[in-house]
């Protein structure tokens, strides 16, 4: 009789105590290995071409490239890796940033072992785990009125027009060109731009802004 196959798991996670309590889950589990603990989304990216975990837990909160934009990554060049995001952040669009990045589940750092492993299984069968908390959380952004979303974001009409040449994917060098200001005006107005939006990263801004303008596209 064949054994079964020993599902290879990887965290990315900078907490030392979380990243080790995670691998002691894992390796605590029938046919799961953990095949190595990464503390940020830059060294993820070098060692899981290599390593080629099926799976991967992923911090949303890492230092440097955020673990939305990590996933993004992964998913574009190895879209066979299954990845859930394992963080304390509850909100909504941090989910669906999660979700379109590619994300095949979400679960609160708070979850216990036995919901990890529930996790893992689930998304191997095909499932999309969430907590119930979260789920709740998807099910009434889908019911806010679509009109009010862009309002809520509160940019200026500078910081909105930087915004939108950033999510043509141009380079702040560009922007500045296109808009005749500086690149330091440029990098003032995108600070500002995070700070409003809750973000880290241009992605995250972008995905975010994408999101407001266009809340129906996640019913297509």
């Amino acid at each position: 009789m064949t054994a079964p196959e020993t599902l290879a798991i990887a965290i990315v996670e900078d907490n030392a105590a979380l990243g080790a309590s995670l691998r002691k889950i894992i390796e605590a589990s029938d046919g799961m290995d953990c095949i190595g603990v990464w503390t940020s989304g830059e060294d993820a990216l070098k060692k899981i071409d290599a390593f080629r975990p099926q799976l991967v837990l992923m911090d949303i909160n890492l230092p440097g490239i955020s673990g939305i934009e990590t996933t993004a990554r992964v998913k574009q060049h190895l879209p066979e890796i299954q990845i859930i995001m394992v963080t304390v952040y509850r909100d909504h669009d941090k989910i669906f940033a999660a979700l379109k990045a590619g994300a095949s589940g979400y679960l609160l750092k708070r979850s216990s072992p036995g919901e990890v492993r529930d996790a893992i299984h689930d998304v191997r069968a095909g499932g999309a785990p969430m907590s119930p908390e979260i789920a709740r959380r998807v099910v009434e952004a889908f019911h806010q009125p679509a009109e009010t979303q862009t309002e809520e974001l509160n940019l200026t009409p500078r910081e909105t027009e930087i915004l939108e040449l950033l999510c043509e994917g141009l380079a702040n060098k560009e922007i500045a060109d296109r808009l005749g200001i500086s690149n330091e005006t440029v990098r003032v107005h995108l600070k500002h731009i995070y700070e409003k939006l809750h973000v880290r990263s241009r992605t995250e801004a972008a995905m975010k802004y994408r999101d407001a303008r266009n809340p129906d596209r996640w019913m297509r």
